[in-house]
C-alpha cells in the first residue's frame, strides 16, 4: 500500500505489469534543423526537451513546443493525444533515465512524438492512473526503470524491456478518488499559469504601447559598451547562459556540456548578456547578483551599460519584446550557423527617453515583475505539492 492514502481505502493494491495496462509506441527524434519555434502547423515534442533538468512528470505545455519545418516527415511519428505520456530511453545516469518522463498537455492539437510514447487503452478498467501518467512518478518505478536500464557509459530503455515492470493498482473507485485530487491540483496550476501570462502580457503591452510606438532616436552604443575581456578557467559549474524567449540568465545544464579548447570569459553581475545564435530568439539578459562571476565563451559577450545615461530594467524590457528581437534574424551574418556579432548589435536603434521617464518605466515594469516573480513562486509550491502527492500517493 502507498505512504498517503484516503481513510475510507484498505487491502493492498494489485501489482500490474505495465505492458498489460499501455500501449507503447516507439518513434525516431527529428534534428533541431528540423524544427522551427515560430512558424508552422504541427508542433513536436522533441528528444532533447526531455534532458533538461526538469522534475518528474511536468507537464508540457503546448506552446512551449517548436514546429516541424516539413510535415512530410510525419509518416513516421505517433500523434499524441491529451494525457499520454513521453519518455526518453536514454541518458548518462540511470536516475535521468528513470526521470525522464514527461505527461503531454497538448489539448488535442496537433503534436507528434520523436520519443518512446505511451497510450492508456480506452478499453480497459485499470488506466484512470495509467492514462494521465499518475503512477510513474512512484519511486517504485523508477527504481524498476533503473534496474532494466542498460548500458555502461550511456543507459538505455526499450520497450519489451517494460515487460518487466509493474505498477500499483487500487480498485477503480481508489483510482477515481486519487484522480479527482490530483486533477484539482491540475487546474489549480492551470489557473496559477493563467496568472503569469496575463502579468507577461501586462508587461509587453507596456512596452509595446509606451515604449516602442516611439520614434527610436539613439542605438544601444550610445549606452553600452563592450566589456573587457578577462580570461577565465573553463569550470563547469561556472558557466552561465541565457535562456531563450526572455526566460534570463542561468546557470548551464552541466550534464550536456564538453569544455573542450574552448575559451571562457568573467561575466559580472549587472552586465548585458546575449547569445550570438539565438538573439532573435529572444536570448539576453542581465546578469544577477548569484551568477557574478560566472563564465561564457566569446558566442555570449557582454557589455557594461551606462547607467547615468541608460536604466537597465527599462533597456533590457524594450530589447525583450519580440517586436524588437525577432526582426534582429536579418542582421545575423556568417555560413552555418549564422550570429549577431557586437558591432551589429551595438548599431541596432531603440527608443531612448529622459532618463526620469526611462526610470519611472522601470519602475512600473519593476512592481509588476515582482507580482510576477510571486507568482511563479505560487506556481512552484502548487507544482511541489503535486509532486509530493504523487510520490506518497503510489507504489
Amino acid at each position: 500500500v502507498p505512504n498517503l492514502r484516503f481513510p475510507e481505502f484498505e487491502g493492498e493494491w494489485e501489482m500490474i505489469k505495465v505492458s498489460d495496462l499501455l500501449d507503447f509506441y516507439s518513434t525516431n527524434s527529428l534534428s533541431w534543423e528540423q524544427l522551427d519555434y515560430n512558424n508552422g502547423k504541427i508542433k513536436n515534442l522533441h528528444y532533447g526537451l526531455i534532458h533538461k533538468g526538469l522534475p518528474t512528470m511536468v507537464d508540457v505545455a503546448y506552446d512551449s513546443l517548436p514546429y516541424i519545418k516539413e510535415e512530410s516527415m510525419l509518416k513516421s511519428f505517433t500523434l499524441l493525444k491529451e494525457g499520454d505520456v513521453a519518455f526518453a530511453d536514454a541518458s548518462e545516469d540511470t536516475n535521468d533515465v528513470a526521470k525522464a518522463i514527461e505527461v503531454v498537455n497538448c489539448n488535442n492539437q496537433q503534436v507528434v512524438s520523436g520519443l518512446h510514447t505511451i497510450h492508456g487503452r480506452d478499453n480497459s478498467n485499470r488506466t484512470v492512473i495509467g492514462y494521465k501518467g499518475y503512477a510513474f512518478a512512484s519511486d517504485s518505478f523508477h527504481k524498476q526503470i533503473r534496474r532494466i536500464a542498460q548500458g555502461t557509459k550511456v543507459f538505455s530503455i526499450s520497450v519489451r524491456n517494460f515487460d518487466e515492470v509493474y505498477i500499483g493498482i487500487p480498485s477503480k473507485e481508489e483510482q477515481t478518488k486519487i484522480a479527482k485530487l490530483l486533477t484539482a491540483i491540475d487546474k489549480r496550476i492551470a489557473t496559477q499559469n493563467k496568472i503569469i501570462e496575463r502579468y507577461e502580457s501586462l508587461i509587453r503591452g507596456i512596452v509595446d504601447a509606451i515604449i516602442l510606438r516611439k520614434p527610436k532616436n539613439a542605438v544601444i552604443g550610445d549606452v553600452c559598451l563592450i566589456s573587457k575581456q578577462i580570461r577565465a578557467e573553463a569550470k563547469i559549474d561556472d558557466i552561465i547562459t541565457v535562456r531563450l524567449h526572455g526566460n534570463g540568465v542561468c546557470k548551464s545544464n552541466a550534464e550536456n556540456l564538453q569544455l573542450g579548447a574552448t575559451q571562457y570569459y568573467h561575466r559580472k553581475a549587472g552586465q548585458l548578456i546575449y547569445g550570438k545564435q539565438n538573439f532573435h530568439n529572444g536570448a539576453i539578459g542581465i546578469v544577477p547578483i548569484a551568477l557574478d562571476k560566472g563564465i561564457t565563451s566569446k558566442d555570449i559577450p557582454s557589455f557594461d551599460i551606462d547607467n547615468s545615461k541608460c536604466n537597465s530594467m527599462y533597456l533590457l524590457a524594450q530589447l525583450l519584446s519580440p517586436k524588437f528581437y525577432k526582426p534582429s534574424e536579418a542582421l545575423t551574418t556568417g555560413t552555418g550557423s549564422k550570429r549577431l556579432k557586437e558591432e551589429n548589435f551595438l548599431k541596432m536603434p531603440i527608443v531612448l527617453p529622459s532618463k526620469e521617464e526611462q526610470d519611472n518605466i522601470a519602475d512600473l515594469i519593476d512592481r509588476i515583475t515582482m507580482r510576477l516573480d510571486q507568482a511563479k513562486r505560487m506556481l512552484y509550491l502548487f507544482s511541489a505539492q503535486k509532486q509530493y502527492l504523487l510520490r506518497q500517493m503510489f507504489i
